[in-house]
């Protein structure tokens, strides 16, 4: 099969951008340079926050950022589009009908994985930005394949936001506060898994203990854009 290139829509935020690229080069089955994935990558930062955009409903400012990168994208030939950041997919259809590019479906593709490993019926957390809460797209996608949603309570989301925010700030974050949500979720909530719904989360590194227990979206993504690129990939779920 021929190679595909690959485009990545980055910058929303920096740190998960160079996350995405660095596990999409190690979990890429390559034995030279030259079999890793042709990958264009434009770390467009100034993008409008997603959280705020949403709350104040001016996604107009958003959509018209992005589409000068889908040009750029279209002008290099790109066959995918990646897009590291969960809350803008809750823009997902307008983003797709700006470009004949295939935008893979960061929020649907983590659903799949989760339906496909614990099955109908099964209750998910959702740890995300205000804006990802606040749009509904993971608990509706959850609810479309008959799996059940869980949102934190208020104090809880509290603490999520601000751990995000504190990494969108280059400080240092103790895992330790991420792993006791996830408990939390998990055993007084009686959540299957988890998912790390913000890109940020993806950032901190957590004990494999409680990383058994989630479903990270960055990952899903990588997986989604490796093997879309026809390479093979070793990320399993």
């Amino acid at each position: 099969m021929s190679a595909m290139k690959l485009g990545v829509l980055g910058g929303m935020g920096p740190k998960a951008t160079a996350l995405f690229f660095e596990k999409l080069v190690e979990h890429t089955v390559a034995y030279s340079d030259q079999e890793h994935i042709d990958t264009i990558i434009l770390n467009h930062s100034s993008i409008p926050d997603r959280t705020e955009v949403i709350q104040k409903n001016k996604k107009n400012a958003f959509l018209t950022a992005v589409q000068k990168d889908f040009n750029i994208f279209e002008q290099a030939g790109v066959d995918h589009i990646a897009i590291p950041c969960n809350t803008s997919h809750y823009f997902y259809e307008e983003m797709q009908k700006m470009t004949n590019i295939k935008i893979i479906h960061m929020v649907q593709e983590t659903v799949n994985v989760l339906y496909d490993k614990y099955g109908e019926g099964s209750k998910i957390a959702i740890l995300a930005t205000d804006g990802t809460i606040q749009t509904g797209i993971y608990e509706s996608a959850c609810e479309d394949m008959n799996l059940i949603p869980y949102v934190p309570n208020g104090h809880t989301q509290k603490q999520i936001m601000n751990m995000i925010y504190r990494v969108k700030k280059s400080e240092e974050i103790n895992s330790t506060e991420l792993e006791q949500i996830i408990e939390e979720v998990v055993e007084k909530e009686c959540c299957t898994a988890v998912i790390l719904g913000c890109t940020e989360l993806s950032t901190i590194p957590i004990n494999e203990k409680f990383a058994k227990l989630t479903i990270d979206p960055l990952e899903v993504l990588v997986h989604q854009s490796i093997i879309r690129s026809n390479r093979q990939s070793t990320l399993m779920f």
